[in-house]
């Protein structure tokens, strides 16, 4: 990275899922010293970085020991119950952050997932580069609710909506105010999906993967959306180099068979050709760029020349060079900004001015409040279920208690009471869900539907002053 006295001519972020997860990710300590180790000699010299799924605070300290020669500053933040797993380090001071949650997040049932539990949100941090008042970047750390199911079928796919809308919403507040935003993270979605399209029209930014790859894949290779475009499956090194898919890679070692992992923790060695047929390796993690918009306040101070993308890769790749394992289940995104288009990138630097679009079809909003409707049908189905079990076991509770007056024997006694404990407790938890938790999700379900009505509303407006436009364009000529 090289400055000039009044702001940096280039800009180098990277975003990683780390595979964090405390007792299930194997080898973790070993695996994030490695990435930490990584971090710090990469070159060029990493400016911002994004991590998802960094757990523990043992592991942050073990990577921010490593790289605070080349990133100094650094913000763990924390969120729910396990953390939100989401970190951001930085050349540049970190002038203020925050945590932002997810309204919609996940259920509290769905223990075995653990999304409701980490308290997925959207990790801030306004970074102060220069001495200047626009000399700030904002950046959008986020992990998306992770899918279970493939699209359409997937049943978090709402959630997963209105996330990638919050943080558009964010993203857009942020270059509003004439920053440069830098929006990255693990956002579980394929490109050009429902979700890769809010955020990509309702926030002033691009896909830089995208701009840098523009014919890469829009899923798996086994993924019906990228079969439609009639291709052939992509090889290992078409997947890394132009597909840019950071997930389920058969280069990845977290994703070959049990009996090969087993194999390659007794020191078996296995060389994955990059010829080698990769079908279900998909691109799952995205760095977002917005440039910062003239600010008319200040104009004497934003003449510096537009940041332009000189490179995108895939990083992280190689393995654990004692362990031979890859060193997270992703690979990380990197990208590369520039000032200064002299400089020998390998490629003529592109323009990341987004699209000139301020809504999508009217179709794409009455897909996504059809696909609200149908949810809070199916929610407020399942709250009365669960208050009904509640109300089932308090009459059973009162029945067992009844009961114990009136049998002969004092083991029939002890199983009623056990029984009725037990009933009442579970009736409770699931009173207590359906009454609280799913009662506050219908009701951000509710705002969520409000604010993608009302866009729609302005859409059809837009339509409908450029059909009058046109007619008056007509008359005239």
């Amino acid at each position: 990275m090289s400055e000039t006295a009044s702001s940096p001519s280039s800009l180098h972020v990277v975003c990683y899922n780390v595979w964090g997860l405390k007792y299930i990710a194997k080898h973790r300590p070993a695996r994030l010293a490695e990435i930490g180790r990584r971090i710090a000699i990469a070159s060029p010299q990493f400016d911002i970085v994004g991590l998802q799924e960094c757990f523990t605070q043992d592991d942050f300290k073990r990577i921010t020991e490593a790289t605070k020669a080349v990133l100094p500053y650094s913000k763990y933040y924390h969120s729910g119950s396990f953390g939100g797993g989401l970190a951001i380090l930085s050349r540049w001071p970190i002038q203020e952050s925050s945590m932002f949650r997810y309204p919609l997040n996940g259920r509290p049932t769905a223990f075995f997932r653990g999304d409701w539990y980490v308290g997925k949100g959207v990790a801030c941090a306004k970074i102060k580069t220069g001495p200047r008042r626009c000399d700030i970047i904002e950046v959008f750390c986020t992990h998306l609710h992770a899918p279970y199911e493939r699209e359409p079928n997937d049943s978090y796919i709402c959630h997963r909506t209105a996330q990638a809308w919050e943080i558009a919403k964010l993203m857009r507040g942020a270059s509003e105010k004439g920053h440069l935003v830098i929006g990255l993270g693990d956002f579980n979605m394929l490109p050009l999906s429902l979700a890769h399209q809010l955020i990509t029209t309702h926030a002033p930014v691009v896909d830089v993967w995208r701009i840098f790859q523009p014919d890469s894949s829009i899923g798996a290779a086994v993924d019906s959306v990228e079969q439609a475009r009639g291709l052939p499956i992509p090889n290992v090194a078409h997947n890394i180099t132009i597909n840019g898919a950071t997930c389920d890679s058969a280069l990845n070692t977290w994703r070959w068979p049990k009996s090969k992992q087993k194999a390659l923790d007794k020191g078996e060695i296995f060389l994955v050709e990059r010829t080698v047929s990769d079908q279900h390796a998909k691109r799952l993690d995205y760095i977002f760029i917005g440039t910062n918009a003239p600010d008319i306040a200040n104009n004497d101070e934003t003449q510096d020349s537009p940041w332009k993308l000189a490179s995108v890769k895939l990083g992280m790749v190689d393995v654990h060079p004692t362990l031979r394992c890859s060193l997270s289940d992703h690979f990380s995104v990197e990208a590369l900004l520039v000032r200064d288009v002299s400089r020998d990138t390998g490629r003529e630097p592109l323009d990341i001015q987004p699209p000139l679009v301020d809504f999508l079809p009217v179709e794409v909003y009455d897909q996504i409040l059809s696909m609200i409707a149908l949810y809070d049908v199916r929610e407020r189905r399942q709250r009365q279920l669960r208050l009904g079990h509640f109300l089932l076991q308090v009459a059973v509770a009162i029945g067992c208690l009844v009961a114990v007056w009136f049998v002969p024997r004092t083991f029939v006694a002890f199983i009623l009471m056990l029984l009725s404990t037990l009933g009442l407790s579970a009736g409770v938890v699931d009173g207590l869900i359906g009454g609280l938790f799913m009662s506050s999700e219908i009701r951000a379900l509710k705002e969520f539907e409000w604010e993608i009505r009302n866009v729609r509303n302005d859409a059809m407006l837009s339509l409908a002053r450029d059909a009058d436009d046109s007619k008056e364009d007509q008359k005239c000529a």
